[in-house]
């Protein structure tokens, strides 16, 4: 595993959370060290404190999420300003496309999958909980990207990259500034297959406090300037998308009216 740069017992330390998390059943120690590239003596000593604030619990299997995990879950919500209606929102828009949903954001120069339908084992699933390091080939990230103003968006592009990850990704930032002018002119942002060949997504950008119900899905883009913005979408099979396209797009923009008004701080 690769880990990024930081404090090296920390790094290891969410190392450990990640690999525990992501897996589908407890993880032995033994796999733990194979899969962090380190001695079993310091697994052990990773997951001590771990144990010990109940970030992880150890079963007969292995070491599994522990109570800890959920009052982190609750305290991403409350800060985010979610509860049951976002989740439950998703759900709907789920059911009536047939195409997994999304609720992302934009804040302090980060963009986050915050909340999706797609199971949390479909390990091939694009776009899932967490960082999202390819905003510039993804619809959410374009849609999030066209409500700041240039120079905040040429910042981010620049510390992020603009990594070729399929033969459409879009790796210059005046190409960008095209599609961003695009995405407000039309109100929707779409990327078919720039992320993964395999997958078309849309989305839509939310407003936040002040903007107003009736602009919603304007294209004029609102030039928020640092604070958090917040998106609407969905993904598809790209095979499927020529077909639905105006379906899928219709569904998105029927279900945005009824997201809540999400805080900005």
């Amino acid at each position: 595993m690769s880990l990024t740069p930081g404090p090296r017992s920390v790094e290891r330390a969410l190392a450990v959370l990640d690999v525990v998390a992501d897996a589908e059943r407890p993880v032995g120690a033994k796999a733990l060290a194979r899969e962090l590239g380190c001695a079993l003596s310091t697994v052990y000593h990773l997951t001590g404190p771990l144990l010990a604030r109940g970030y992880l619990v150890r079963t007969a299997e292995g070491y599994a999420p522990g109570p800890r995990v959920p009052a982190l879950h609750r305290s991403h919500q409350r800060h985010h300003g979610l509860g049951a209606g976002t989740g439950e929102l998703l759900g709907r828009l789920r059911r009536a496309t047939g195409a997994e949903a999304y609720h992302t954001a934009y804040r302090d120069g980060l963009i986050t999958v915050v909340d999706t339908t797609a199971p949390v084992t479909d390990a091939g699933h694009p776009f899932a909980p967490g960082p999202e390091p390819r905003a510039h080939a993804t619809a959410h990230g374009k849609a999030l990207l066209a409500e700041l103003p240039r120079p905040l968006r040429r910042r981010y592009l620049a510390e992020h990259g603009m990594a070729r990850l399929t033969e459409r990704t879009i790796t210059s930032a005046e190409r960008f500034e095209a599609e961003v002018d695009r995405v407000r002119g039309q109100g929707f942002a779409v990327s078919v297959g720039e992320a993964d060949l395999a997958y078309t997504c849309l989305a839509v950008a939310l407003p936040g406090p002040g903007d107003g119900r009736d602009g919603r899905g304007d294209g004029r883009g609102r030039s928020r300037g640092d604070g958090i913005v917040h998106a609407l979408s969905v993904s598809l099979p790209t095979a499927e998308f020529g077909r639905r396209q105006g379906e899928i797009r219709a569904a998105l923009i029927r279900a945005v009216p009824d997201f809540p008004i999400l805080p900005e701080f």
